[in-house]
């Protein structure tokens, strides 16, 4: 989550943070991010393992609603003092997160893992040139339009015109997502606003998923899957980012982030046997490329 998600919340927590030394703890710190980015990707791709069983849509439901419960039960979030307009935040939210993760699911049940992520980063890249307001954000996001460009040219020609509009929209989503957190996170405290988004999430996507796969969502393998991919997508990268926050700088946190195409890419490769040509990793480096430009132009 994408990031999501399966993609990080970090980028809302930006503007309260100061700029630390270099160091043990800076390195530190990367490290984490690392971690955190490698264990989002690899839950995704070992989620795409789960989709013969109980679908796509399966998958996600079990995921959201599994983390919602997991997030529920640490945060124990206040659900008194809050104004009808803190809460729509905060379901605006969960749907915005909801969405993206049922729509990025279904991109990876049709397309590379890689080349899905690499779609989706160009939501928070808009975000990113549209904030930014500066000339050289319109640069980044050429060079972000030639890496796809040059994924459509290369072995990724023959992608599924579906999953590439499902890639496309959860990256929209992704965007609001970014947003919405940011509302969300200066209304409730601590991670109040995501373990609440992350139940509305789920209300929206468990009805989908018993839809699809029914009782066999039930099953105890299929749990303790859906179990698993829910730590690695959710709660180790969440942890771990919190973490990483506290020693960090913001754009220095971000450009690490940017670098989601290309460890979903590895994922793809190590644990789908997707194959990477020469092409495709040219594509996937000039995305990762624009996408941490954006963000040092605009946290300049």
């Amino acid at each position: 989550m994408t990031s999501t998600e399966h993609h990080s919340t970090a980028t809302t927590a930006a503007p309260v943070l100061v700029r630390h030394p270099a160091g043990r703890g800076t390195l530190g710190g990367v490290g984490l991010v690392l971690a955190g980015a490698v264990s989002v990707q690899f839950g995704s791709a070992f989620a795409a393992l789960l989709f013969p069983r109980v679908g796509a849509l399966g998958v996600v439901a079990l995921r959201v609603t599994l983390a919602a419960v997991l997030l529920l039960v640490i945060t124990r979030p206040g659900l008194r003092g809050y104004s009808r307009a803190d809460w729509a935040v905060a379901g605006g939210f969960g749907l915005a997160l909801g969405c993206m993760n049922v729509l990025f699911y279904q991109a990876i049940d049709r397309i590379p893992l890689g080349a899905a992520v690499t779609l989706e980063v160009l939501g928070p890249l808009l975000l990113s040139v549209v904030v930014s307001r500066r000339v050289a954000g319109l640069l980044w996001a050429a060079l972000a339009l030639a890496g796809v460009c040059l994924l459509g040219r290369g072995a990724f020609a023959q992608l599924d015109v579906v999953g590439v509009a499902f890639a496309l929209s959860a990256g929209g989503m992704w965007a609001a997502y970014i947003v919405l957190n940011a509302r969300a996170g200066a209304r409730f405290p601590r991670l109040d606003a995501l373990a609440i988004a992350m139940a509305v999430a789920a209300l929206v996507s468990l009805p989908l998923g018993i839809g699809a796969s029914g009782g066999t969502l039930l099953e105890p393998g299929v749990l303790a899957l859906g179990l698993a991919i829910a730590i690695m997508s959710s709660g180790v990268p969440y942890t771990l980012e919190l973490l990483a926050l506290r020693r960090l700088p913001a754009a220095t946190f971000a450009v690490l982030t940017s670098l989601a195409p290309a460890l979903a890419a590895m994922a793809g490769y190590l644990v789908l046997d997707q194959g990477l040509s020469p092409s495709q990793c040219a594509a996937i480096a000039l995305v990762v490329a624009a996408s941490a430009g954006a963000v040092r132009t605009g946290s300049r």
